[in-house]
């Protein structure tokens, strides 16, 4: 009787004891030093098709540029620029930098696009008030690239704005 007691634990204790010895092995599953070991490094996040370039944008420049106005803020400044489209409905208006944002000569340039409106929608075919048609768009500049810009110019269809320091 004695023995019976003595050896179920004695088995418990050989049974436990085998069933450890597993987890010491590297890449054993049961291991739980190993859980969450294994990272995957995506080699790219880039859609399959690529980006888009900025040519494929369907946007074109707003007819003409009748107003900008850089304010300060902080760590750079904002570009605000308003557009007048021949008529109302035109939406998606943006400033697009030209030469992938980098300033040439202290110049830093902004395309100023706008997307056409609903063909046969009603804004469409209404000119209106100029007020009732006016777009506008902004870009921040960070303090980094406005150190070496003096000038800023936005280009629409028939007209350019540009302002210096």
């Amino acid at each position: 009787m004695t023995l019976i007691r003595r050896s179920a634990p004695l088995a418990l204790l050989l049974a436990s004891a085998l069933a450890l010895s597993a987890c010491g092995w590297r890449e054993s599953r049961i291991n739980p030093w190993n859980w969450f070991q294994k990272e995957e490094v995506a080699t790219t996040l880039a859609p399959k098709e690529g980006y888009p370039e900025i040519a494929d944008d369907p946007r074109e420049l707003v007819a003409s540029v009748t107003k900008l106005e850089v304010t300060r803020s902080q760590g750079g400044a904002i570009v605000a620029a308003t557009g007048l489209p021949p008529t109302q409905g035109w939406w998606g208006a943006d400033l697009l930098a030209e030469n992938d944002g980098v300033p040439v000569d202290g110049v830093m340039t902004y395309r100023f696009v706008v997307a056409w409106p609903n063909p046969g929608s009603p804004a469409s075919q209404r000119s209106g008030r100029p007020e009732s048609r006016e777009v506008t768009a902004a870009a921040f500049i960070n303090s980094v690239k406005l150190a070496g810009v003096r000038k800023i110019v936005v280009i629409g269809a028939a007209n350019q704005r540009a302002i210096s320091r």
